[in-house]
């Protein structure tokens, strides 16, 4: 028995000491060596500690940011959704470095180096996948596009890119149309006497983008995705909790209660989704949609052949980021307008005179909506959905005077970039529409809402007209203010949302 346990031991010595030497060459070493070459370009940030980097002082500034919703609704709002972008740029200047366990992260705010990586084609600089690298947070999109890289990725692209031509998308504008005017039926019941009722317009515009996504892209209905919606939301939870969470290698294998809960959603979800899949899968075989376009590619002899699991997983990413990022646009759009009563009536005029009281948008007048579409364009450089954008550095790079070592990974601060006074002037956080008429130009690393370059978000042709034709709609029939139980709490969830819901008092026009 002793020779045994000596065996055994011996044995689990002969593991453990290498993966040690991993560990520490991975959380001290690497880190180190890192750290000094950044430090010998000046380029410094706050203290890391040796396991967890920065992971507890960047959830206490968040935390101690949050505590309380703005006093007034304004749009200074970065220090409150990323404080970190104002509160270490002060303190060690920019750009500057932080660390989540052993990796660092640079936070790069120029225009130009943006502009260089994500316009990149060398395959310099990866992108860091979802969840940043944090396999408990993947799981929210799966192996979808917004987590792929490399070949992988580039035979996804193929094959989903031509479901989101803008022609294509101009074939959808009817269905979106109708389900819009479904949403504002609701609305126009509810409006007694043309007294104003009060709307929640985040809830109403999440519903509204999910059945639109499901019915042009899937082929299916609201009704039928719910449970994909619903379950979704609860890994959504799961997901934000593990993004601000140092990862140890091997802990998603642990059977904690959030890991449990986690492997029972994710496999509802795509149970949920194979099941939609086999229902609508048929009908949608010779269609033009994103589902119809990925069981073509499933077909044997396909050149860019996509398996059922792929499927499955480009499903989740969709039926998640598709609502997401329209239904927040349409949020903050519809909040804006209710403040700035000036921009709602011009925006309503040219509604009224290119569509006229009651004809729905198409794909003719949707062009003539110039105001609406800077409205949009506005929307979006103020309250952007995604927060940042990362790129993992593959090899040494120089970009400009920064000399950057494989292993980093690159933070672009969106939300920063947008409300910059170098780049916007001083009056970078007002709301001002203006900005985004024909004739006048930004730099392109200065405004990139869905990012720029080869990577560019797929849907953003699709995002952009299902906004369009939901504002128009809206401001035919609806004129709206912000109620007095609205509290202005911008947050960062994995997009950027309102805290407390959205709340309007709506009445008919």
């Amino acid at each position: 028995m002793a020779a045994l346990l000596g065996i055994l031991l011996a044995a689990f010595l002969i593991a453990a000491v290498p993966f040690a030497l991993r560990l520490l060459h991975s959380f001290l070493w690497v880190p180190r060596r890192l750290e000094q070459r950044f430090r010998r370009q000046g380029i410094r940030g706050p203290p890391r500690r040796l396991l967890s980097g920065n992971a507890a002082d960047y959830r206490d500034l968040l935390a101690a940011a949050q505590s309380a919703p703005l006093p007034s609704f304004h749009h200074a709002v970065v220090a409150r959704v990323a404080p970190h972008y104002r509160e270490w740029p002060e303190r060690y200047g920019r750009p500057f470095v932080f660390w989540f366990g052993p990796r660092p992260r640079l936070v790069v705010s120029d225009p130009e180096v943006v502009k260089a990586v994500l316009t990149d084609s060398t395959g310099t600089f990866d992108k860091a996948g979802s969840g940043g690298g944090n396999p408990l947070a993947r799981q929210l999109f799966g192996e979808g596009l917004v987590g792929l890289t490399g070949e992988k990725w580039a035979r996804h692209r193929r094959v989903i890119a031509p479901a989101f031509n803008m022609e294509r998308i101009k074939g959808w504008i009817s269905e979106i149309t109708a389900i819009t005017s479904s949403m504002l039926d609701k609305w126009e019941v509810r409006d007694v006497a043309h007294a104003e009722f009060e709307i929640d317009v985040s809830k109403e515009f999440h519903t509204l983008i999910a059945d639109v996504i499901s019915c042009v892209a899937f082929g299916s209905s609201y009704k039928e995705g719910k449970r994909v919606f619903q379950l979704q939301e609860e890994q959504l939870k799961l997901t934000i909790l593990a993004m601000r969470t140092v990862y140890i290698p091997g802990f998603r294998f642990v059977p904690t209660k959030k890991n449990r809960c986690r492997h029972m959603l994710n496999q509802e979800v795509r149970n949920s989704l194979r099941k939609l899949i086999e229902i609508n899968g048929r009908k949608c075989e010779d269609s033009n949609n994103l589902l119809g376009m990925m069981l073509s590619a499933s077909k044997l002899g396909s050149e860019f052949r996509m398996g059922i699991e792929e499927i499955i997983d480009e499903c989740k990413t969709f039926y998640f980021a598709g609502k997401e990022t329209t239904a927040n646009l349409l949020t903050w759009a519809t909040l804006l307008l209710a403040l700035h009563q000036e921009w709602q009536n011009k925006a309503r005029d040219e509604v009224l005179q290119a569509c006229g009281k009651s004809e729905h948008p198409n794909a003719e007048n949707l062009s003539n909506l110039k105001i609406v579409n800077m409205v949009l364009k506005e929307t979006l450089r103020l309250y952007p959905p995604a927060v940042f954008l990362n790129r993992m550095v593959n090899r040494d790079v120089k970009l400009g005077k920064l000399d950057i070592p494989a292993g980093t990974q690159l933070q672009f601060p969106i939300l920063d970039i947008h409300h910059d006074v170098n780049i916007w002037g001083t009056n970078a956080d007002e709301f001002d529409p203006s900005r985004f008429a024909e004739g006048k130009s930004y730099h392109l690393g200065a405004y990139f809402p869905f990012g720029i370059g080869p990577t560019i978000c797929v849907g953003q042709n699709l995002a952009m007209v299902e906004a369009k034709v939901a504002l128009a709609m809206i401001l035919q029939r609806f004129a709206f203010v912000i109620s007095p139980s609205y509290v202005h709490a911008p947050m960062h969830g994995v997009t950027l949302q309102p805290q407390y819901g959205a709340q309007v008092l709506v009445r008919e026009i």
